[in-house]
């Protein structure tokens, strides 16, 4: 007997970089559990999300960043799959009540990714130069190096904004390096940016599965794919969002690693969409308090942005 019922039913985004993520995570899988490895033991569950079907409108003007999650809680709610594959990055702080994140896989490459379209780098870029994102967090660190640039807002999958790119639409965009890797199309950056430079998204890079609550054996299934370097660290920056309440809305930024076998390291930034304000400032502490990091580190900036003008709180 199965200690969970099979199929296995794992849902995710119809887009090309989710699918490859749910492929990642069946191969995963089967390598951790030989009864997954028969033939119908795994069933990929694509679910179109709300994110997914509205493109002509920032994420803020529709409902903010569990546009690309609620239709797959609801899934898993309901018993329609039993695990979701998420980019962590597109996660709510606050999950929904009777959901984990059972597993966090080892972390990808976090930095973002320049392409242009003559393979000019970010420094090069003539003044005026039209940069294609509809991310608030990369658009205000943008104009913070380069106040001399122009955002035009660019929403679609990888394959929609490179297309976009490709036809003109602007000169450059930003792209997670590390669906770019999981896609295969590493190979048409024209530079990736450092974390100094662009600071990434919280859990930027960063695979995670969600499971119900009362699936116990679901969550022990899950329990050899999980990177705990990477889940510590992600804990420390999603507990900076949650304190903060961020959303679309606030350009917000954290990223955290680890400085020995004992300790990490947090930074985090908030600006104001223009990019002419931008705090930013970094902790260091014991892994065993990286929750506690989150929310001191979100308090600092907080009083530093002029008494959290920069947030939505």
């Amino acid at each position: 007997m199965t200690p969970f019922k099979l199929p296995l039913r794992i849902g995710t985004r119809r887009s090309p970089l989710a699918r490859a993520q749910a492929e990642i995570v069946s191969g995963l899988l089967r390598t951790k559990h030989e009864i997954l490895r028969q033939n119908g033991a795994l069933e990929l569950v694509f679910i179109q999300t709300t994110g997914d079907r509205v493109q002509d409108r920032p994420l803020s003007a529709i409902g903010g960043k569990g546009l690309f999650t609620k239709e797959i809680d609801l899934a898993l709610e309901d018993g329609r799959v039993d695990i979701a594959v998420h980019s962590m990055k597109d996660v709510p702080a606050i999950l929904p009540d009777g959901l984990i994140i059972s597993c966090f896989l080892a972390r990808e490459d976090p930095r973002d990714a320049l392409i242009s379209a003559n393979g000019t780098t970010f420094e090069s870029l003539p003044a005026g130069s039209l940069i294609g994102t509809s991310s608030l967090r990369r658009r205000a660190q943008i104009l913070s190096l380069r106040p001399d640039l122009r955002i035009k807002g660019l929403r679609g999958n990888v394959d929609t904004r490179l297309k976009k790119l490709g036809d003109g639409v602007v000169d450059a965009t930003l792209l997670a390096f590390a669906g770019l890797r999981r896609l295969g199309q590493q190979d048409i950056v024209t530079e990736v940016m450092s974390t100094e430079q662009i600071l990434p998204a919280v859990a930027q890079g960063v695979i995670g599965l969600q499971s119900r609550q009362s699936d116990e054996q679901i969550s022990k299934a899950l329990i050899p794919l999980n990177d705990s370097h990477t889940e510590i660290v992600v804990r420390a920056e999603r507990a900076f969002l949650k304190y903060l309440n961020g959303s679309c809305e606030t350009p917000i930024a954290a990223f955290g690693t680890w400085l020995d076998d004992s300790n990490i390291v947090l930074t985090g930034l908030l600006a104001s969409p223009n990019g002419t304000e931008v705090v930013s400032d970094k902790i260091e502490g014991s892994f065993k308090d990286a929750d506690k990091l989150g929310s001191e580190l979100a308090a600092r900036l907080f009083v530093s942005s002029v008494g959290g003008s920069l947030t939505q709180r």
